[in-house]
């Protein structure tokens, strides 16, 4: 990227603790110089943790956000992290990426007709201490559909299906699915951009 066209005033690119390809290309297509080295933790023992304190869906997508910078921010003294977690909210219930098309049916099955929530967090973490977080939240309500739709799009989405919770990318051919969206996009992604941003300005991170 041309100096010229970078937001970036840190002296060091930021850490990206995700493996995201959405999360990346945000950060990139903002003008942002980072440095993607992702989190190593077991993000199912976190949630589980989480659940039995009583934490709700956006709780937990707090909690693995911290947990991932936490984990990074040991490797790289220093250096700003940005660490991300996003949970779908059906009813209170957690749903996760499929690890299967049947685990993707499934879900699928489960939300078509009927409204969801997905929960965005993110963290910014230097030397162990958060420096800022914040969290956005989009609802979405999926159209009705039959089986045989359900399946068709799971043919034609391949593997993209496995790749979020609840069986869907709706920057590819999940937005076939949708009756009516309401939130940022990016938050969708996986990012919430537009407080991402503000929390790394006021960090003095950015150029405006």
């Amino acid at each position: 990227m041309n100096d010229r066209w970078t937001f970036w005033r840190g002296s060091e690119p930021l850490v990206l603790a995700s493996n995201s390809r959405a999360r990346r290309d945000l950060l990139l297509g903002a003008g942002l110089f980072i440095d993607i080295q992702p989190a190593s933790i077991n993000e199912r023992q976190v949630e589980t943790a989480a659940l039995m304190r009583g934490a709700s869906p956006s709780d937990v997508a707090r909690q693995l956000a911290r947990e991932k910078g936490c984990d990074v921010s040991k490797r790289f003294p220093g250096r700003f992290i940005l660490s991300a977690d996003q949970t779908l909210d059906f009813d209170g219930t957690t749903f996760h990426k499929p690890n299967d098309r049947n685990a993707a049916f499934a879900q699928l099955c489960a939300l078509t007709g009927r409204r969801h929530q997905l929960h965005s967090a993110y963290c910014i973490i230097r030397d162990g201490i958060v420096r800022a977080e914040g969290l956005g939240t989009a609802r979405l309500s999926m159209r009705s559909l039959s089986n045989r739709a359900l399946e068709y799009y799971l043919t034609v989405a391949g593997d993209q299906a496995l790749q979020s919770p609840g069986g869907y990318q709706i920057e590819h051919a999940g937005i076939h699915l949708f009756e009516s969206i309401e939130g940022d996009h990016s938050t969708i992604l996986g990012l919430p951009m537009r407080q991402v941003l503000a929390s790394l300005r006021e960090l003095g991170l950015l150029v405006f």
